[in-house]
């Protein structure tokens, strides 16, 4: 069915995003906020492994790539480097805003894969708690400031037009 193969190709494409952006922020981390460094290591494992876990089902089923996933990639690379030189509380309103709009996708990509494809629903299913905890750290973490908010809309609507474009590529 192409609408389950969009969506296992949006979302792959997602996590090569994520896995960007998280790098990039733990590469500043490293230098300039080390106590940041353990947790960003451990949110950059999970997407690692939501990213294999999209990656066997695209193998699996010959399922093609996005076209977009180098854009992804050095565009979550970019976004991580930015938000990370914005300063601590920078990368975790960038975090909370990613996840904000991935879990709204996520919550309509579960209703539609539990009438259509229950292996990619589970799949989905299985990369949902770690996104909420990651919301979740990003919410505690980040700035309320209006200061702020300027970073977590521009980041929103980067991740939802990054969906929206994953869709059309």
């Amino acid at each position: 069915m192409k609408e389950v193969e969009r969506i296992v190709r949006v979302d792959h494409a997602g996590e090569r995003g994520a896995i960007g952006i998280y790098s990039a922020q733990l590469l500043v981390a490293r230098v300039l906020y080390k106590d940041l460094v353990k947790v960003l290591e451990e949110m950059l494992s999970h997407e690692r492994e939501h990213y294999a876990t999209f990656n066997r089902i695209l193998k699996s089923r010959g399922i093609r790539h996005c076209y977009g996933l180098t854009v992804w990639a050095l565009g979550g690379w970019g976004l991580g480097i930015i938000t990370a030189l914005l300063g601590r509380n920078a990368i975790w309103v960038c975090t909370n805003s990613i996840e904000t709009a991935v879990l709204h996708h996520l919550h309509w990509q579960l209703s539609f894969l539990e009438l259509h494809d229950a292996e990619i629903h589970a799949a989905v299913l299985s990369i949902k708690q770690d996104e909420e905890e990651h919301q979740e750290v990003g919410k505690e973490n980040g700035g309320d400031s209006i200061v702020y908010k300027p970073i977590f809309w521009l980041v929103q609507w980067s991740t939802k037009f990054a969906i929206w474009l994953s869709n059309k590529l």
